[in-house]
């Protein structure tokens, strides 16, 4: 069976001197792995279209037991990610997020295109990093299905107060009234962060990359975000750590 889609290289693998093996994040199945004959030779036509991060047209062949890549051609390479190892790091750490929750067999459209906006933004240094990751972070989990209750206090149903804190464990929200110092791990927001981390779940995908928040800000709304998919998914991500120490030392946000 021929399957002809486009999509994302999120990983690959070296298999001898010139074969690669790679898994795309693809529109129309999803994650799917695939082997690339002869991908690393100079003169292939596979050779920059299944590298990581490099945006393409595959035409695959399903075998018996996996995806083989016949042609591949490259629509985006993302030249600018190379340009700055921070850049790199995050993106590697946006594919690693797409390859834990990202549907396999099935399409993918949702995560496709975020992953192509943020992965354009990033390469070309339209927005901050710091505001790039909760947004890629909260939506990919909520596609997921793993969507938290920001609609309003899950105690009183308070829409907006000064204070709001973000419980990661429970995926809900509680107003300052109803918070209790000490009875759970939470992220103190004010109005504006709170504003935004509902932004990053519930906006529509042209809008999702499109407000503004003071880097204080921001950076109470990436720790709220990395602390949910930490919280919810029980595990850690290799590439997150490595992003951690390329980039430049940010203030944490603010816990209680």
């Amino acid at each position: 069976m021929q399957i002809k889609t486009d999509g994302l290289v999120i990983r690959e693998w070296n298999v001898g001197e010139n074969d690669r093996l790679v898994s795309i994040l693809t529109r129309d199945a999803g994650v799917v792995r695939a082997f690339a004959r002869q991908a690393k030779r100079l003169r292939s036509g596979k050779a920059s279209s299944t590298q990581l991060l490099c945006y393409s047209r595959f035409t695959l062949y399903r075998g018996r037991e996996r995806y083989l890549v016949d042609e591949a051609q490259p629509v985006e390479v993302f030249f600018g990610l190379r340009e700055e190892i921070s850049r790199l790091a995050l993106a590697q750490y946006f594919c690693e997020l797409a390859g834990a929750l990202a549907p396999e067999e099935a399409p993918a459209d949702g995560f496709l295109r975020v992953m192509l906006n943020a992965l354009h933004f990033l390469s070309a240094g339209a927005r901050s990093p710091l505001l790039l990751k909760p947004v890629v972070e909260m939506r990919m989990m909520a596609l997921a299905g793993y969507q938290p209750d920001l609609v309003c206090c899950a105690r009183c149903a308070c829409y907006e107060a000064d204070e709001m804190f973000f419980l990661p464990s429970q995926g809900c929200l509680l107003c300052g009234s109803c918070f209790t110092r000490g009875e759970a791990r939470a992220v103190r927001m004010n109005r504006g962060v709170t504003t935004a981390l509902r932004h990053t779940v519930y906006a529509e995908l042209e809008k999702l990359f499109s407000f503004r928040l003071p880097e204080e800000g921001l950076c109470v709304l990436g720790h709220a975000a990395e602390q949910y998919v930490l919280s919810q998914l029980g595990r850690g991500f290799a590439t997150l750590d490595f992003y951690r120490a390329c980039a430049a030392p940010a203030a944490p946000g603010r816990k209680t």
